[in-house]
């Protein structure tokens, strides 16, 4: 029997990246539907529920995409409504690849470093990339604070984030490079993920931090997050620092997302979410 992975994506166009992956990971057929809320998805969970004998449901799952983390978390309690005892199928999030980008990116900085107890700062973290890496430094006992240029986009991030994974971050505003260095003069962890191809740190801000241990950049389009580091930094030692670049940690992500769409066809119950995706990923690690 075909394994059927239904991408729901609440952008308009679903995502050619998530489809190549869902391919990757073992999916046979791929049936992208764009511009998904939970107004209009319910019809489409109908058809994924009640088509295939209770043992076959295993080979049909949902994988919820997009832009807007938001409207994913949304959009993934609207199609869990849908489901009762013996009609569900498997479901995945991964909101503009957070899920899977952040777990792989702390489970790295995990593997270099304990976390509990440790100052962690995310970049840039408003994004959902951001917000899903530091609730997850958190949960591992990480003091984590998130900037932002804007400390009301800050202020906003961490609400969610306590409201989702009941976690504490601070938000931090830091509109300029002084603010940003002095934001991470004394971290013991630095995670930049802003938007692509803008620099966020200067060599100067970090190499010479006695405190920093480990240093992470989301971004892979010159110039990178942190200037003095390079996209395939893999663990690479850098004045007394590990460094992950984002092709460095991208091996694990792209691993991890197949390993996660491989994952929702062994039974009809799994719900993939930062939670579960994240102690995957530090499995992998």
């Amino acid at each position: 029997m075909k394994k059927l992975l239904f991408q729901f994506d609440t952008d308009t166009h679903p995502s050619a990246f998530d489809t190549v992956v869902a391919y990757d990971g073992g999916a046979d057929h791929v049936i992208g539907h764009g511009g998904l809320t939970p107004e209009n998805v319910g019809a489409l969970v109908e058809g994924c529920i009640f088509t295939r004998a209770p043992k076959d449901k295993k080979n049909t799952a949902i994988f919820v995409g997009g832009s807007n983390m938001e409207a994913g978390q949304m959009l993934l309690a609207a199609v869990q409504k849908h489901f009762f005892p013996g009609f569900q199928v498997s479901v995945m999030l991964d909101s503009n690849g957070s899920n899977t980008t952040a777990a792989a990116a702390v489970a790295r900085i995990a593997q270099s470093t304990a976390l509990a107890g440790k100052k962690a700062v995310v970049l840039a973290g408003t994004g959902p990339v951001g917000q899903r890496a530091a609730a997850m430094m958190a949960l591992e006992g990480a003091e984590v604070c998130i900037t932002s240029r804007h400390i009301f986009n800050a202020e906003k991030a961490c609400f969610a984030m306590k409201e989702r994974f009941n976690v504490d971050i601070t938000p931090i505003q830091a509109d300029d490079f002084d603010a940003r260095a002095a934001a991470i003069q004394d971290a013991h962890i630095v995670f930049a993920t802003g938007a692509a191809g803008v620099e966020l740190l200067k060599p100067e801000h970090w190499q010479n931090n006695p405190n920093l241990e480990v240093l992470a950049d989301a971004n892979a389009t010159p110039p990178v997050g942190i200037g003095g580091t390079e996209v395939m930094d893999k663990g690479k030692d850098r004045h007394g620092k590990i460094i992950w670049g984002a092709i460095g940690f991208g091996a694990l992500k792209l691993a991890l997302h197949r390993a996660c769409i491989a994952k929702l066809f062994e039974d009809n119950k799994q719900v993939l979410d930062a939670e579960v995706i994240f102690k995957l990923a530090k499995d992998m690690a």
